[in-house]
């Protein structure tokens, strides 16, 4: 059906939108589940266009661009629903075309027990860009302080593993190697070394303005009671899901950061794995990390509420395991302190140093 019929037929009940970076693609259905609009618009069109339609049920892909357009249709009236894009995978048929993504999003969007993605405020994307652009300069660095090892091993010199063991080797290793190094060599690593001074300039900076961002923010705070949770994972938890309403349980929040078993299951028989990879890889390492500088600390787990728990679990299970278990039972208790709004009980500045 075109936009020039779309007067004469009958309301959409739910319609898809297929965004993408110049033009959306439009399907609607009715309440009885048949096709009354089918158009592609241009996306400068979009609110012109959706002030011609009445209030319904709006789904999209997750997707660049997604939250905004959800928050621009919210305010028009609408219902937007954010959509994991392997949801809607299911519901495609035919060839792939805009068109029957569309009409795979609009059908995901009808079903009633289908999880969406929680719509983020402008604040959060900021957020989230903070954090992406931290991790892109971090993962820059770690490349930069590789090439160098990388260097130096060809011209038959190793340093120890470690960050701090290059930084605080390589300058005096130049001098004293001087007579084994070439000058175009040497001044080739000396660049790498500038290089990773700033990026570890711009690092710092980036990291500083997250901790102001976190101690500036009600939820970040209380997240920091949190053992081994600091300005990082804090705000990078706010930045990705809010308050946590988006889960009912913790245990659907770990699942979601995919900090738990993959699963085959049948007739009867449950068979579990290694964890999956889906899900946030940003947030699943960083609770990791924080997981294990706690279990750097036995002394100290009798402070936690949970130490019992662990020294029993550190008996019978391999480090890093504990670690993955450990960092599943984090980010059950964030999703607690993020739903109830009250900080953890253990001691903060006294239980283990936070990411």
């Amino acid at each position: 059906m075109t936009s020039k019929s779309r007067e004469d037929s009958v309301a959409a009940s739910v319609i898809g939108i297929d965004i993408g970076k110049e033009v959306f693609h439009l399907v609607g259905f009715s309440a009885d589940g048949r096709l009354v609009l089918r158009q592609k618009i241009k996306r400068l069109a979009l609110e012109a266009t959706f002030k011609k339609l009445p209030p319904c049920i709006i789904g999209m892909e997750a997707c660049l661009s997604a939250h905004f357009v959800s928050r621009t249709l919210r305010g028009m009236g609408f219902e937007p629903r954010i959509i994991p894009a392997i949801y809607v995978k299911p519901f495609n048929k035919g060839q792939k075309n805009d068109y029957n993504d569309a009409e795979a999003i609009a059908e995901a969007a009808l079903r009633p027990n289908l999880h969406t993605v929680s719509e983020k405020s402008q604040d959060q994307l900021d957020l989230q860009a903070l954090h992406r652009v931290r991790s892109r300069l971090v993962s820059r660095r770690t490349a930069t302080i590789n090439q160098i090892r990388a260097f130096l091993i060809e011209q038959g010199i190793t340093i120890r593993k470690g960050l701090r063991a290059v930084q605080n080797s390589l300058l005096a290793l130049l001098d004293e190697r001087r007579d084994e190094i070439s000058p175009r060599m040497r001044d080739i690593i000396l660049d790498l070394h500038d290089d990773w001074m700033r990026l570890d300039t711009r690092i710092e900076a980036i990291s500083q303005e997250i901790a102001e961002i976190g101690q500036g923010e009600a939820h970040c705070r209380a997240l920091r009671t949190i053992p081994g949770v600091g300005p990082v994972i804090s705000t990078a938890l706010v930045a990705a899901v809010g308050q946590g309403e988006a889960f009912d349980h913790g245990r659907d929040m770990a699942a979601w950061v995919r900090l738990v078993p993959r699963q085959y299951s049948t007739g009867g028989r449950t068979t579990l794995g290694r964890i999956s990879k889906r899900g946030s890889r940003y947030l699943r390492t960083l609770l990791i990390q924080a997981a294990k500088i706690i279990l750097m600390r036995p002394k100290r787990w009798p402070e936690l509420s949970f130490g019992a728990w662990l020294a029993e679990a550190d008996q019978r299970m391999h480090r890093n395991k504990l670690a993955v278990a450990l960092a599943n039972k984090l980010v059950r208790i964030a999703w607690a302190v993020l739903r109830y709004g009250r900080g953890f009980d253990a001691p903060r500045d006294t239980v283990a140093e936070a990411i």
